[in-house]
């Protein structure tokens, strides 16, 4: 999968927005182990004290009662999908067998997109290359926690791609059934507003990046259409995206998922040793209400 202009892997300053940043903050550092409640009636507020005895017997009997006391997730930890009304249904889209979430905020699983994204973006070295590329997949990993603590829930999201096979997902620990990576974010860049009309503000695609023995699987087409229905539940009009002007079989991909070419990097950009970007935006269907309220 091809990479989308300049790497958007690294920190970069946040669009400014209204929203609040409470649902966020809360997030930041979920409580690994909660008691609801619940489990506090029927267990008893104090639990009956040990009975008196060898001491492997009273080990026995703590073990016992601490699996009583269960270590509940939060809904980012079993990677639930912001807005779906349908809890039965995790994913934003399905696609050849593949199914597209948000990202949970697990640690194991935050790690794993940071592998997925760093194996596509990653420039091979001649020398020391495991070293970069650890170093390289530990930037990743910084610049997804600094985007996750810093940004609302409306204005960024980091979609996974996996295999949507509930045979398949017995056998395998959650993060490690993905396999395609995507980042979306409400931006307001002045380049790309110019060619957007009646709007302040697009949806933007950057960063889509699948594991190299799952590519031309329809991974990437899961990921776009996955994108396309968070775009419509944050209210945007139009999506964008960069491609290589000489990626061909990228932009091939984003053609027929319905964007179209309406700019280019200026000619002298080659002269500096940089590849040639094109910017592909895509319009998507408006909302009866918010038009209603543009009126």
């Amino acid at each position: 999968m091809a990479v989308l202009g300049a790497s958007p892997l690294l920190p970069q300053s946040l669009p400014s927005s209204s929203s609040s940043f409470s649902s966020t903050s809360q997030c930041q550092r979920p409580s690994r182990c909660r008691i609801t409640t619940a489990t506090l009636s029927r267990t008893g507020r104090h639990p009956p004290p040990l009975k008196t005895g060898s001491h492997g017997v009273a080990k026995k009997a703590l073990l016992a009662r601490r699996a009583r006391l269960p270590c509940l997730p939060t809904k980012e930890e079993v990677g639930a999908v912001a807005g779906a009304e349908d809890e039965g249904e995790p994913y934003l889209a399905r696609e050849a067998g593949w199914g597209v979430r948000r990202m949970g905020r697990v640690g194991e699983e935050m790690r794993r997109v940071a592998l997925v994204q760093a194996e596509a973006f990653h420039v091979p070295v001649a020398l020391f290359n495991d070293f970069f590329f650890d170093f390289f997949k530990a930037e990743v990993l910084s610049a997804l926690i600094y985007k996750l603590r810093n940004s609302p829930p409306d204005r960024y999201a980091c979609l996974v791609a996996e295999e949507a096979d509930a045979v398949t997902q017995l056998f395998e620990a959650p993060f490690e059934k993905i396999i395609g990576v995507v980042d979306c974010t409400v931006q307001d860049e002045g380049d790309i507003l110019n060619n957007l009309q009646g709007v302040q503000e697009y949806f933007y695609v950057s960063g889509i990046a699948v594991l190299p023995s799952f590519r031309r699987r329809k991974v990437g087409t899961a990921l776009l259409k996955a994108c396309e229905v968070l775009a419509l539940e944050w209210r945007q009009r139009f999506m964008a995206l960069r491609a290589y002007e000489d990626d061909s079989s990228a932009r091939g991909l984003y053609s027929k998922a319905g964007y179209r070419v309406v700019s280019r990097d200026p000619g002298w950009v080659t002269w500096v040793g940089r590849r040639r970007r094109v910017l592909m935006v895509k319009d998507l269907p408006i909302h009866h209400d918010l038009e209603i309220e543009q009126q």
